[in-house]
C-alpha cells in the first residue's frame, strides 16, 4: 500500500524518469534536487539548535563523554565522514569518539545490506562500546525504519545517553527513541529509494552544522580559525603558522 511506504523510497513524479531525460536535463534537475536538499535542513533549523545546544552542554558536563554516531549503509558512512574530520580540523580526542557502523568496520568500505535488519548484532555493538550516560549517540536513517539503528538508539535510551535520532522520513520510528528530534523531510528521490541522494546531502549539511558549532561552542575555534586543529601534514602545518600569525 502506497501509503505505508516512506516518502524517500517513492516513486519521482515531477519528471520523467531520470533515464528518459539527456544528459543536460539530469544534471540540471539532480542540481535542484540537491539544492532542495538544503533547504529541507534549513526547515529543521530549530532542531537542530536544539540538539546542537544540548549535546555542547552534555560533551561540557561530561568531560569523558563520547560523540558516537549510529547509523547502515550511506547513513552510517555519512556519519563517520563527519566525524573522522573532527581529529584533524578541532583536535576532538580519539578517545571521546566512535561509531556503531551495521556490518561493522568492513561495511564503510563495502555494501552489507542484510546488515541493517540485524537486531542482535545492534544489542552486541551496544554492549561492546559500553554507552553510558555520559554519552551522546547520534542515529541517522534515511528511511527513519532502520532496524539496526532504531535498536541501538533505543538501547542507548535505557542507558540514558543523550540521544539524536535524524531521519528524512516524518514518520520514522527512530524518532521515538530520541531525546532530541531531527526531520529532513526531503521525500522522493530521483532514482526511486536511493538515498545516497539529497537524502544523503540533506544528512551530511545536518552532521555538519552540528559538529562545527558543537566545536565552536566548545572554544575549539577563534575569531573564525581552527586554533585547535591537528597539523598532520605540511599543507596543515603551514596553515597552523598562518593561524598563529
Amino acid at each position: 500500500m502506497i501509503k505505508n511506504i516512506p516518502k524517500t523510497e517513492r516513486i519521482y513524479k515531477k519528471s520523467k524518469p531520470i533515464d528518459h531525460l539527456s544528459s543536460a536535463e539530469a544534471i540540471s534537475l539532480m542540481i535542484k534536487e540537491h539544492r532542495g536538499a538544503s533547504l529541507d535542513v534549513k526547515k529543521a533549523e530549530r532542531s537542530i539548535e536544539m540538539a546542537t545546544n544540548k549535546i555542547y552542554q552534555h560533551l561540557k558536563t561530561y568531560p569523558k563523554g563520547r560523540l558516537i554516531y549510529v547509523g547502515a549503509g550511506t547513513s552510517g558512512r555519512i556519519g563517520v565522514q563527519d566525524g573522522v574530520e573532527l581529529l584533524p580540523t578541532f583536535n576532538w580526542p580519539k578517545s571521546r569518539l566512535d561509531y556503531i557502523i551495521a556490518g561493522g568496520n568492513q561495511a564503510v568500505l563495502n555494501s552489507i545490506e542484510n546488515a541493517e535488519d540485524d537486531i542482535s548484532g545492534a544489542l552486541k555493538f551496544v554492549s561492546k562500546k559500553s554507552i553510558n550516560s555520559h554519552d551522546v549517540v547520534i542515529a541517522l536513517a534515511a528511511s527513519g525504519n532502520t532496524p539496526f539503528t532504531c535498536k541501538v538508539l533505543k538501547e542507548a535510551n535505557k542507558k540514558e545517553a543523550l540521544t539524536i535520532a535524524i531521519s528524512n522520513n516524518p514518520n520514522g520510528k527512530l524518532l521515538e527513541f530520541g531525546k532530541c528530534k531531527i526531520i529532513l523531510d526531503t521525500k522522493e528521490e530521483l532514482i526511486a529509494g536511493s538515498t545516497r541522494l539529497k537524502a544523503g546531502t540533506a544528512q551530511k549539511i545536518c552532521l555538519n552544522i552540528i559538529s562545527s558549532l558543537v566545536m565552536v561552542k566548545l572554544g575549539r575555534v577563534k575569531n573564525g580559525k581552527m586554533s585547535h586543529m591537528l597539523p598532520t601534514n605540511q599543507k596543515l602545518r603551514d596553515r597552523k603558522l598562518r593561524i598563529d600569525n
